[in-house]
Protein backbone atom coordinates (compact mmCIF):
# COMPACT_ATOMS: atom_id res chain seq x y z
CA UNK A 1 0.00 0.00 0.00
CA UNK A 2 1.29 3.46 -0.90
CA UNK A 3 2.04 6.04 1.77
CA UNK A 4 -0.81 8.19 0.47
CA UNK A 5 -3.33 5.36 0.90
CA UNK A 6 -2.03 4.63 4.41
CA UNK A 7 -2.47 8.29 5.33
CA UNK A 8 -6.03 8.31 3.94
CA UNK A 9 -6.81 5.09 5.83
CA UNK A 10 -5.46 6.59 9.07
CA UNK A 11 -7.46 9.79 8.69
CA UNK A 12 -10.71 8.05 7.72
CA UNK A 13 -10.36 5.52 10.57
CA UNK A 14 -9.85 8.32 13.06
CA UNK A 15 -12.91 10.23 11.80
CA UNK A 16 -15.01 7.04 11.90
CA UNK A 17 -14.01 6.40 15.52
CA UNK A 18 -14.89 9.97 16.45
CA UNK A 19 -18.33 9.55 14.85
CA UNK A 20 -18.98 6.52 17.07
CA UNK A 21 -18.67 8.74 20.14
CA UNK A 22 -15.22 7.66 21.33
CA UNK A 23 -13.25 10.13 23.42
CA UNK A 24 -11.23 12.45 21.21
CA UNK A 25 -7.82 11.64 22.69
CA UNK A 26 -8.60 7.90 22.61
CA UNK A 27 -9.55 7.90 18.93
CA UNK A 28 -6.59 10.01 17.80
CA UNK A 29 -4.01 8.28 20.00
CA UNK A 30 -5.20 4.76 19.21
CA UNK A 31 -5.02 5.27 15.43
CA UNK A 32 -1.54 6.81 15.66
CA UNK A 33 -0.17 4.10 17.95
CA UNK A 34 -1.80 1.25 15.99
CA UNK A 35 -0.47 2.58 12.68
CA UNK A 36 3.05 2.87 14.09
CA UNK A 37 2.96 -0.74 15.27
CA UNK A 38 1.36 -2.17 12.10
CA UNK A 39 3.84 -0.34 9.86
CA UNK A 40 6.66 -2.10 11.69
CA UNK A 41 8.74 1.04 12.05
CA UNK A 42 11.91 0.86 14.10
CA UNK A 43 11.07 2.72 17.29
CA UNK A 44 7.36 2.82 16.44
CA UNK A 45 6.43 1.48 19.84
CA UNK A 46 8.24 4.44 21.43
CA UNK A 47 6.15 7.10 19.66
CA UNK A 48 3.64 7.57 22.54
CA UNK A 49 6.51 7.83 25.05
CA UNK A 50 8.36 10.33 22.83
CA UNK A 51 5.18 12.40 22.46
CA UNK A 52 4.71 12.43 26.24
CA UNK A 53 8.26 13.64 26.78
CA UNK A 54 7.85 16.34 24.16
CA UNK A 55 4.66 17.48 25.86
CA UNK A 56 6.30 17.60 29.30
CA UNK A 57 9.12 19.74 27.91
CA UNK A 58 6.71 22.22 26.29
CA UNK A 59 7.33 25.11 28.65
CA UNK A 60 4.61 27.41 27.16
CA UNK A 61 2.03 24.75 28.08
CA UNK A 62 2.18 26.14 31.64
CA UNK A 63 0.12 29.09 30.38
CA UNK A 64 -2.97 26.90 29.95
CA UNK A 65 -3.71 26.18 33.63
CA UNK A 66 -2.91 29.80 34.48
CA UNK A 67 -5.43 31.26 32.03
CA UNK A 68 -8.04 28.61 32.86
CA UNK A 69 -7.64 29.27 36.61
CA UNK A 70 -7.95 33.00 36.01
CA UNK A 71 -11.21 32.52 34.10
CA UNK A 72 -12.79 30.26 36.71
CA UNK A 73 -11.78 32.51 39.62
CA UNK A 74 -13.51 35.46 37.96
CA UNK A 75 -16.54 33.34 37.10
CA UNK A 76 -16.97 31.57 40.45
CA UNK A 77 -16.34 34.69 42.54
CA UNK A 78 -19.20 36.44 40.69
CA UNK A 79 -17.08 39.43 39.75
CA UNK A 80 -18.95 39.40 36.43
CA UNK A 81 -22.14 40.35 38.31
CA UNK A 82 -20.74 43.85 38.84
CA UNK A 83 -19.92 44.17 35.15
CA UNK A 84 -23.43 43.21 34.10
CA UNK A 85 -24.97 45.63 36.59
CA UNK A 86 -22.82 48.37 35.01
CA UNK A 87 -24.09 47.60 31.50
CA UNK A 88 -27.62 47.24 32.86
CA UNK A 89 -27.63 50.80 34.20
CA UNK A 90 -25.75 52.53 31.40
CA UNK A 91 -27.37 50.79 28.40
CA UNK A 92 -30.92 50.35 29.75
CA UNK A 93 -32.44 53.45 28.08
CA UNK A 94 -31.53 52.15 24.59
CA UNK A 95 -33.80 49.71 22.74
CA UNK A 96 -32.03 46.38 22.90
CA UNK A 97 -29.60 48.03 25.32
CA UNK A 98 -29.35 45.07 27.69
CA UNK A 99 -28.56 42.74 24.78
CA UNK A 100 -25.93 45.22 23.55
CA UNK A 101 -24.57 45.40 27.10
CA UNK A 102 -24.39 41.61 27.18
CA UNK A 103 -22.09 41.66 24.14
CA UNK A 104 -19.94 44.24 25.94
CA UNK A 105 -19.91 42.00 29.02
CA UNK A 106 -18.77 39.06 26.91
CA UNK A 107 -15.90 41.10 25.42
CA UNK A 108 -14.66 42.01 28.90
CA UNK A 109 -15.07 38.44 30.16
CA UNK A 110 -13.11 37.21 27.11
CA UNK A 111 -10.30 39.61 28.01
CA UNK A 112 -10.16 37.99 31.45
CA UNK A 113 -10.30 34.26 30.76
CA UNK A 114 -9.71 33.17 27.13
CA UNK A 115 -12.32 30.37 27.12
CA UNK A 116 -15.73 30.39 25.45
CA UNK A 117 -17.13 27.96 28.05
CA UNK A 118 -16.62 30.47 30.88
CA UNK A 119 -18.33 33.21 28.87
CA UNK A 120 -21.26 30.91 28.11
CA UNK A 121 -21.65 30.00 31.79
CA UNK A 122 -21.60 33.65 32.88
CA UNK A 123 -23.97 34.78 30.14
CA UNK A 124 -26.46 31.95 30.73
CA UNK A 125 -26.54 32.36 34.53
CA UNK A 126 -26.34 36.15 34.87
CA UNK A 127 -27.55 37.84 31.65
CA UNK A 128 -30.11 35.40 30.24
CA UNK A 129 -32.52 35.34 33.23
CA UNK A 130 -32.43 39.16 33.42
CA UNK A 131 -33.10 39.57 29.69
CA UNK A 132 -36.02 37.14 29.77
CA UNK A 133 -37.49 38.75 32.91
CA UNK A 134 -37.50 42.14 31.20
CA UNK A 135 -39.44 40.99 28.17
CA UNK A 136 -36.67 40.44 25.64
CA UNK A 137 -37.40 37.98 22.84
CA UNK A 138 -36.11 34.58 23.97
CA UNK A 139 -34.86 33.56 20.52
CA UNK A 140 -32.83 36.74 20.02
CA UNK A 141 -31.25 36.75 23.48
CA UNK A 142 -30.33 33.07 23.22
CA UNK A 143 -28.38 33.93 20.08
CA UNK A 144 -26.80 36.92 21.84
CA UNK A 145 -25.42 34.71 24.64
CA UNK A 146 -24.01 32.13 22.23
CA UNK A 147 -22.49 34.68 19.84
CA UNK A 148 -20.97 36.74 22.65
CA UNK A 149 -19.44 33.71 24.36
CA UNK A 150 -17.70 32.69 21.14
CA UNK A 151 -15.50 35.80 21.41
CA UNK A 152 -13.57 34.08 24.22
CA UNK A 153 -11.45 32.07 21.78
CA UNK A 154 -10.52 35.13 19.67
CA UNK A 155 -9.97 38.03 22.08
CA UNK A 156 -6.67 37.67 24.00
CA UNK A 157 -5.68 35.88 26.15
CA UNK A 158 -7.19 33.18 23.94
CA UNK A 159 -6.23 29.67 25.07
CA UNK A 160 -6.96 28.33 21.58
CA UNK A 161 -4.48 30.77 20.02
CA UNK A 162 -1.87 29.61 22.53
CA UNK A 163 -2.39 26.02 21.34
CA UNK A 164 -2.24 27.12 17.71
CA UNK A 165 1.01 28.96 18.42
CA UNK A 166 2.54 25.81 19.90
CA UNK A 167 1.51 23.59 17.00
CA UNK A 168 2.20 26.09 14.20
CA UNK A 169 5.40 27.36 15.92
CA UNK A 170 4.26 30.99 15.73
CA UNK A 171 4.75 33.76 18.34
CA UNK A 172 1.87 33.84 20.83
CA UNK A 173 2.16 37.59 21.33
CA UNK A 174 1.64 38.28 17.62
CA UNK A 175 -1.32 35.89 17.49
CA UNK A 176 -2.95 37.55 20.48
CA UNK A 177 -2.54 40.99 18.94
CA UNK A 178 -3.82 39.66 15.61
CA UNK A 179 -7.04 38.59 17.33
CA UNK A 180 -7.76 42.00 18.91
CA UNK A 181 -9.15 43.96 15.94
CA UNK A 182 -11.10 41.03 14.38
CA UNK A 183 -12.60 40.28 17.81
CA UNK A 184 -13.64 43.90 18.38
CA UNK A 185 -14.92 44.14 14.80
CA UNK A 186 -17.06 41.05 15.29
CA UNK A 187 -18.43 42.40 18.58
CA UNK A 188 -19.24 45.70 16.83
CA UNK A 189 -21.08 43.83 14.05
CA UNK A 190 -23.11 41.92 16.66
CA UNK A 191 -24.01 45.21 18.38
CA UNK A 192 -24.97 46.83 15.06
CA UNK A 193 -27.21 43.89 14.19
CA UNK A 194 -28.95 43.98 17.60
CA UNK A 195 -29.45 47.76 17.43
CA UNK A 196 -30.92 47.71 13.91
CA UNK A 197 -33.09 44.67 14.64
CA UNK A 198 -34.54 46.25 17.78
CA UNK A 199 -35.14 49.52 15.92
CA UNK A 200 -37.14 47.67 13.27
CA UNK A 201 -38.91 45.38 15.80
CA UNK A 202 -39.08 47.34 19.08
CA UNK A 203 -40.89 44.55 20.92
CA UNK A 204 -37.76 42.34 20.71
CA UNK A 205 -35.76 44.55 23.09
CA UNK A 206 -37.80 47.00 25.21
CA UNK A 207 -36.15 49.82 27.12
CA UNK A 208 -35.88 49.73 30.91
CA UNK A 209 -38.79 51.17 32.93
CA UNK A 210 -38.40 54.79 33.99
CA UNK A 211 -38.00 53.96 37.70
CA UNK A 212 -35.03 51.65 37.00
CA UNK A 213 -33.33 54.26 34.85
CA UNK A 214 -33.36 56.91 37.56
CA UNK A 215 -30.05 55.91 39.11
CA UNK A 216 -27.94 58.63 40.78
CA UNK A 217 -24.83 59.62 38.86
CA UNK A 218 -22.66 58.65 41.84
CA UNK A 219 -24.01 55.09 41.61
CA UNK A 220 -23.45 55.05 37.84
CA UNK A 221 -19.84 56.12 38.30
CA UNK A 222 -19.32 53.52 41.04
CA UNK A 223 -20.61 50.81 38.72
CA UNK A 224 -18.46 52.15 35.90
CA UNK A 225 -15.40 51.36 38.00
CA UNK A 226 -16.40 47.69 37.82
CA UNK A 227 -15.55 47.79 34.13
CA UNK A 228 -12.00 48.89 34.93
CA UNK A 229 -11.16 45.59 36.67
CA UNK A 230 -10.90 43.41 33.53
CA UNK A 231 -8.86 46.13 31.86
CA UNK A 232 -6.48 46.19 34.84
CA UNK A 233 -6.10 42.40 34.73
CA UNK A 234 -5.60 42.49 30.97
CA UNK A 235 -3.09 45.33 31.24
CA UNK A 236 -1.01 43.80 34.05
CA UNK A 237 -0.74 40.64 31.99
CA UNK A 238 -0.29 41.92 28.42
CA UNK A 239 1.76 45.12 28.76
CA UNK A 240 4.86 43.49 30.34
CA UNK A 241 4.67 40.66 27.80
CA UNK A 242 4.37 42.92 24.75
CA UNK A 243 7.14 45.17 26.10
CA UNK A 244 9.40 42.14 26.54
CA UNK A 245 9.71 42.44 30.31
CA UNK A 246 8.17 39.03 30.98
CA UNK A 247 7.81 35.74 29.16
CA UNK A 248 4.43 34.32 28.16
CA UNK A 249 4.36 31.96 31.15
CA UNK A 250 5.31 34.75 33.56
CA UNK A 251 2.56 36.97 32.15
CA UNK A 252 -0.03 34.22 32.54
CA UNK A 253 1.05 33.78 36.17
CA UNK A 254 0.68 37.54 36.73
CA UNK A 255 -2.83 37.43 35.24
CA UNK A 256 -3.87 34.49 37.41
CA UNK A 257 -2.48 36.11 40.55
CA UNK A 258 -4.15 39.46 39.73
CA UNK A 259 -7.53 37.75 39.30
CA UNK A 260 -7.03 35.85 42.56
CA UNK A 261 -6.11 39.02 44.46
CA UNK A 262 -9.10 40.87 42.98
CA UNK A 263 -11.41 38.16 44.34
CA UNK A 264 -9.67 38.33 47.73
CA UNK A 265 -9.92 42.14 47.92
CA UNK A 266 -13.62 41.99 47.10
CA UNK A 267 -14.11 39.38 49.83
CA UNK A 268 -15.33 36.70 47.44
CA UNK A 269 -12.47 34.20 47.57
CA UNK A 270 -14.16 31.61 49.77
CA UNK A 271 -13.01 28.03 50.26
CA UNK A 272 -15.75 26.77 47.92
CA UNK A 273 -14.78 29.25 45.18
CA UNK A 274 -11.12 28.30 45.44
CA UNK A 275 -11.79 24.55 45.46
CA UNK A 276 -14.18 24.72 42.50
CA UNK A 277 -11.74 26.87 40.49
CA UNK A 278 -8.83 24.50 41.15
CA UNK A 279 -10.87 21.38 40.35
CA UNK A 280 -12.20 22.85 37.10
CA UNK A 281 -8.72 24.06 36.14
CA UNK A 282 -7.28 20.59 36.69
CA UNK A 283 -10.07 18.93 34.69
CA UNK A 284 -9.81 21.26 31.68
CA UNK A 285 -5.98 21.28 31.71
CA UNK A 286 -5.81 17.48 31.76
CA UNK A 287 -8.29 17.30 28.90
CA UNK A 288 -6.11 19.61 26.81
CA UNK A 289 -2.96 17.65 27.65
CA UNK A 290 -4.46 14.26 26.75
CA UNK A 291 -5.65 15.60 23.40
CA UNK A 292 -2.29 17.22 22.61
CA UNK A 293 -0.45 14.06 23.64
CA UNK A 294 -2.59 11.95 21.29
CA UNK A 295 -2.21 14.49 18.48
CA UNK A 296 1.58 14.54 18.76
CA UNK A 297 1.71 10.76 18.39
CA UNK A 298 -0.71 10.76 15.47
CA UNK A 299 1.08 13.67 13.80
CA UNK A 300 4.48 11.93 14.08
CA UNK A 301 3.23 8.94 12.09
CA UNK A 302 1.11 11.00 9.70
CA UNK A 303 3.92 13.40 8.90
CA UNK A 304 6.46 10.57 8.70
CA UNK A 305 4.44 9.06 5.86
CA UNK A 306 4.85 12.25 3.84
CA UNK A 307 1.10 12.85 3.88
CA UNK A 308 1.43 16.63 3.83
CA UNK A 309 3.56 16.59 0.68
CA UNK A 310 1.23 14.07 -0.94
CA UNK A 311 -1.87 16.18 -0.27
CA UNK A 312 -0.14 19.35 -1.41
CA UNK A 313 0.79 17.59 -4.65
CA UNK A 314 -2.80 16.32 -5.05
CA UNK A 315 -4.40 19.75 -4.64
CA UNK A 316 -1.93 21.92 -6.54
CA UNK A 317 -0.50 19.65 -9.25
CA UNK A 318 -3.05 16.94 -9.96
CA UNK A 319 -6.30 18.83 -9.31
CA UNK A 320 -4.87 22.22 -10.29
CA UNK A 321 -6.68 24.13 -7.54
CA UNK A 322 -5.64 27.69 -6.76
CA UNK A 323 -4.31 28.52 -3.27
CA UNK A 324 -7.45 30.53 -2.44
CA UNK A 325 -9.72 27.65 -3.47
CA UNK A 326 -7.75 25.28 -1.25
CA UNK A 327 -7.93 27.76 1.64
CA UNK A 328 -11.72 28.10 1.32
CA UNK A 329 -12.10 24.29 1.20
CA UNK A 330 -10.05 24.09 4.41
CA UNK A 331 -12.38 26.55 6.14
CA UNK A 332 -15.43 24.60 4.97
CA UNK A 333 -13.92 21.40 6.36
CA UNK A 334 -13.60 23.08 9.78
CA UNK A 335 -17.31 23.92 9.72
CA UNK A 336 -18.16 20.30 8.90
CA UNK A 337 -15.88 18.95 11.63
CA UNK A 338 -17.28 21.49 14.09
CA UNK A 339 -20.61 19.65 14.03
CA UNK A 340 -19.09 16.92 16.22
CA UNK A 341 -15.70 18.18 17.49
CA UNK A 342 -14.58 21.05 19.70
CA UNK A 343 -12.02 23.65 18.64
CA UNK A 344 -9.06 21.95 20.33
CA UNK A 345 -9.77 18.59 18.72
CA UNK A 346 -10.14 20.20 15.28
CA UNK A 347 -6.86 22.02 15.72
CA UNK A 348 -4.77 19.05 16.79
CA UNK A 349 -6.30 16.76 14.15
CA UNK A 350 -5.76 18.92 11.09
CA UNK A 351 -2.93 21.25 12.12
CA UNK A 352 -0.18 18.79 11.09
CA UNK A 353 -1.88 18.66 7.69
CA UNK A 354 -3.13 22.21 7.11
CA UNK A 355 -0.49 24.46 8.67
CA UNK A 356 2.46 23.29 6.49
CA UNK A 357 0.20 23.41 3.43
CA UNK A 358 -0.90 26.98 4.21
CA UNK A 359 2.73 28.02 4.64
CA UNK A 360 3.73 26.29 1.39
CA UNK A 361 1.02 28.21 -0.48
CA UNK A 362 2.54 31.48 0.70
CA UNK A 363 -0.10 32.58 3.23
CA UNK A 364 0.79 34.23 6.54
CA UNK A 365 0.43 31.72 9.41
CA UNK A 366 -0.46 34.47 11.92
CA UNK A 367 -3.32 35.57 9.66
CA UNK A 368 -4.38 31.96 9.15
CA UNK A 369 -4.53 31.44 12.91
CA UNK A 370 -7.18 34.17 13.09
CA UNK A 371 -9.09 32.64 10.16
CA UNK A 372 -9.03 29.25 11.88
CA UNK A 373 -10.32 30.73 15.13
CA UNK A 374 -13.21 32.61 13.48
CA UNK A 375 -14.16 29.53 11.46
CA UNK A 376 -14.26 27.34 14.57
CA UNK A 377 -16.47 29.97 16.21
CA UNK A 378 -18.90 29.55 13.31
CA UNK A 379 -18.59 25.76 13.48
CA UNK A 380 -19.34 25.87 17.21
CA UNK A 381 -22.74 27.34 16.46
CA UNK A 382 -23.69 25.48 13.29
CA UNK A 383 -26.71 23.15 13.58
CA UNK A 384 -27.41 20.35 14.01
CA UNK A 385 -24.48 19.38 16.29
CA UNK A 386 -22.62 22.59 17.10
CA UNK A 387 -20.72 22.38 20.40
CA UNK A 388 -22.14 25.68 21.73
CA UNK A 389 -25.70 24.63 20.90
CA UNK A 390 -25.59 21.77 23.37
CA UNK A 391 -23.83 23.87 26.01
CA UNK A 392 -26.61 26.41 25.66
CA UNK A 393 -29.27 23.74 25.95
CA UNK A 394 -27.69 22.43 29.15
CA UNK A 395 -27.58 25.89 30.75
CA UNK A 396 -30.77 27.51 29.42
CA UNK A 397 -34.05 27.60 31.37
CA UNK A 398 -36.77 25.05 30.45
CA UNK A 399 -38.80 27.52 28.35
CA UNK A 400 -35.98 27.67 25.77
CA UNK A 401 -36.06 24.53 23.64
CA UNK A 402 -33.54 23.14 21.18
CA UNK A 403 -35.60 24.50 18.26
CA UNK A 404 -35.35 28.01 19.73
CA UNK A 405 -31.59 27.60 20.12
CA UNK A 406 -31.21 26.50 16.49
CA UNK A 407 -33.29 29.44 15.22
CA UNK A 408 -31.50 31.95 17.43
CA UNK A 409 -28.05 31.41 16.03
CA UNK A 410 -28.72 31.74 12.29
CA UNK A 411 -28.42 35.57 11.99
CA UNK A 412 -25.37 35.69 14.26
CA UNK A 413 -23.65 32.92 12.27
CA UNK A 414 -24.25 34.99 9.11
CA UNK A 415 -22.68 38.02 10.82
CA UNK A 416 -19.65 35.88 11.68
CA UNK A 417 -19.38 34.70 8.06
CA UNK A 418 -19.32 38.39 7.08
CA UNK A 419 -16.52 39.03 9.60
CA UNK A 420 -14.57 36.03 8.30
CA UNK A 421 -14.94 37.28 4.72
CA UNK A 422 -13.69 40.75 5.69
CA UNK A 423 -10.59 39.33 7.39
CA UNK A 424 -9.89 37.10 4.36
CA UNK A 425 -10.30 40.00 1.89
CA UNK A 426 -8.45 42.53 4.07
CA UNK A 427 -5.66 40.65 5.93
CA UNK A 428 -4.46 43.89 7.56
CA UNK A 429 -7.47 43.75 9.89
CA UNK A 430 -5.59 40.95 11.64
CA UNK A 431 -2.00 41.82 10.78
CA UNK A 432 -1.85 45.59 11.28
CA UNK A 433 -1.61 45.57 15.09
CA UNK A 434 1.08 42.85 15.45
CA UNK A 435 3.08 44.42 12.62
CA UNK A 436 2.82 47.84 14.27
CA UNK A 437 3.79 46.67 17.77
CA UNK A 438 6.54 44.24 16.85
CA UNK A 439 7.74 46.24 13.85
CA UNK A 440 8.11 49.26 16.07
Amino acid sequence: MSHEMIAILMFSTMMLMLLTGQRVFGAIGFVGAAAALLLGWVGGVEIPFTAAMKLMKWYPLLTLPMFIFMGYVLSESRIADDLYRMFHVWMGPVRGGLAIGTIGLMVLISAMNGLSVAGMAIGATIALPELLRRGYDKIMVTGVIQAGSSLGILVPPSVVLVLYAMIARQPVGQLWLAGVLPGLMMAALFILYIYVRCKVQPDLGPVLPEDERNVPMSEKLRLLRAGILPLVIFGTMMVPFVKGYTSLVESSAIGAMTAFMAAVVKGRMTRDVFETSVRQTLAISCMFMWIILAALGFGAVFDGLGAVKAIENLFTDQLGLSPWTILILMQLSFIVMGTFLDDTAMLVIVAPLYVPLVGAMGFDLIWYGVLYTITTQIAYMTPPFGYNLFLMRAMAPPEIGIRDIYRSIIPFALVMVLALSLVMIFPDIALWLPNYVYGK
